[in-house]
């Protein structure tokens, strides 16, 4: 059955612990030029990942509410944790198509590696690496595949500064992918939002025969499937061309929305139009 037209254009949620998951929103603009987004980040509690179970959960869901009292067709989790802990809890409670970013980048590796056995690594928060999701999520895919997890904790302070081609970058980036560079992985997940901006960093540690996997660019891949499937793609065409962050998305935050705006030119070479904060404990359950 045809979705009616006036839900097909409503906006994508996506939402994230801070600003990380800005590389998934770039991501979902460059395949979607007819979508439109609303954005969440969670800055007054960042980060997630030194959290319980049962405070990421509610944060998380406290986060899906705000966006689907905004309006939108679909729900993307732009957050490891988040998606790790919290996605069934967010499902069951929504009632919209959620995707989050583990399931899309274990299915990824597998499918670049294109083999039997395939070896995948994973680099992540230690939060993320602790779940176990993303071996999880290649397992699921691959039952027979090796998976080796470092965390990489310090690469999120030095992608938000914009350290990318630091002599202390690479020193950094060498003590923790020495010894995932000796494991000779075939593929690299990258699983936290924030490494796409270390990209050029971690490929030349680790050496240019291991293709790494950007879960953002792989999430956004399959949420343009799932619009076609669900018959949610916008009919409209958005006139002219798209730029990032123009006055047709809406991003949120919940604290320090000028650092957030700083951080935001740093990843996507420009700030956001329309940038507000809010507080989730005034908006109504």
């Amino acid at each position: 059955m045809d979705k009616p037209n006036e839900i097909k254009s409503l906006p994508i949620g996506i939402f994230d612990s801070g600003v990380g998951g800005l590389t998934v929103y770039r991501a979902l603009h460059d395949r979607l030029p007819n979508e439109h987004f609303v954005y969440l980040g969670d800055t007054a509690r960042v980060p997630y990942g030194t959290k319980s179970l049962a405070t990421v959960e509610r944060y998380a869901l406290e986060n899906a509410q705000f966006l689907a009292k905004r309006g939108i067709k679909m729900l993307v989790v732009a957050c490891n944790t988040a998606s790790a802990l919290a996605l069934p809890s967010i499902r069951s409670q929504i009632g919209l198509d959620v995707v989050g970013v583990i399931g899309p980048g274990g299915r990824k590796a597998v499918e670049v590696t294109m083999c039997d056995s395939p070896r995948i690594g994973v680099v992540a928060t230690e939060a993320t690496v602790a779940s176990g999701a993303y071996a999880e999520a290649i397992h699921r895919a691959c039952p027979e595949a090796e998976v080796f997890q470092t965390p990489c904790p310090l690469f999120v302070p030095l992608a938000e500064e914009g350290w990318t081609n630091e002599p202390e970058t690479f020193s950094i980036a060498e003590r923790y992918l020495a010894a995932m560079r000796d494991l000779k992985p075939d593929a690299l997940v990258l699983g936290c939002t924030h490494y796409p901006i270390l990209r050029d960093v971690i490929q030349r540690t680790v050496g240019e025969n291991v293709t790494l996997i950007d879960s953002g660019e792989a999430t956004a891949d399959e949420v343009v499937t799932l619009l076609r499937e669900k018959d949610l793609a916008n009919p409209n065409s958005v006139t002219g061309s798209r730029r990032l962050c123009d006055d047709i998305d809406h991003f949120f935050v919940t604290d320090a929305a000028e650092r957030f705006g700083r951080v935001a030119e740093r990843f996507l070479g420009i700030r956001p139009s329309i940038l507000e904060a809010i507080e989730l404990s005034a908006i109504g359950k």
